[in-house]
């Protein structure tokens, strides 16, 4: 069964997240760290657990969410993928990285595409791939069945839902997203965000101000 592990990185306080198994295999999601020090952190992690990272799998392509992608495949040679959609998206984070002060010399390149209905597999365990699209064209939702989560990036959060004002965005499309592809699931399933505290299924559709379930 795959674990979870978290970390908080940039100024935008992105989550990070590490799904590991017990073959010490290890997939990196929407690695956000800006500088050395935030380098470190995720660095140290993975090596004093003894880890083997596999792949950089990414839920967008936004700034916060890209800015350690490089480090990531210049430490440990492993390939990044995201969905097609997310391309343009992923093209504008110089534009991005110029407004917001970051220094971002090179532009990630994504080596492989992931597609919805995808079943992606670490070892023996599987995550499937939804398509959420509202806050990006090309959001997705990794989801594991028998651990009962999902890494849901910036479409779902404790309390709130993602911007939809950012180019490709929509909020039509995000509400749609969120009732027909998360709010399907069942409500014990923990919701692991791209920002903020985890949260479930159950407690959103009862109690988010945005989308009810």
């Amino acid at each position: 069964m795959l674990q979870v592990a978290a970390f908080i990185f940039n100024p935008f306080q992105e989550n990070t997240y590490v799904l590991f198994n017990e073959h010490k295999e290890c997939w990196i999601i929407d690695p956000g760290m800006y500088g050395a020090d935030e380098e470190r952190v995720l660095f140290s992690f993975i090596e004093q657990h003894g880890l083997q990272p596999k792949q950089i799998l990414n839920t967008h392509a936004h700034i916060d969410h890209v800015l350690g992608i490089d480090a990531v495949k210049a430490k440990y040679n492993i390939p990044f993928g995201m969905h097609t959609l997310e391309q343009p998206v992923l093209a504008n984070v110089r534009g991005s990285a110029t407004m917001f002060g970051f220094h971002m010399p090179t532009l990630p390149v994504a080596d492989f595409f992931i597609s919805e209905q995808e079943r992606l597999r670490l070892g023996e365990d599987e995550l499937e791939v939804r398509l959420a699209p509202g806050h990006s064209p090309g959001s997705i939702i990794f989801y594991s069945a028998e651990s009962g989560w999902l890494i849901g990036g910036d479409v779902l959060f404790n309390g709130s839902v993602g911007r939809s004002d950012l180019p490709g965005g929509n909020h039509e499309t995000l509400m749609k997203s969120i009732k027909e592809q998360l709010y399907t699931l069942p409500d014990n399933t923990v919701v692991y965000s791209g920002h903020g505290p985890e949260t479930s299924i159950g407690q959103e559709k009862k109690t988010n101000p945005f989308v009810r379930g």
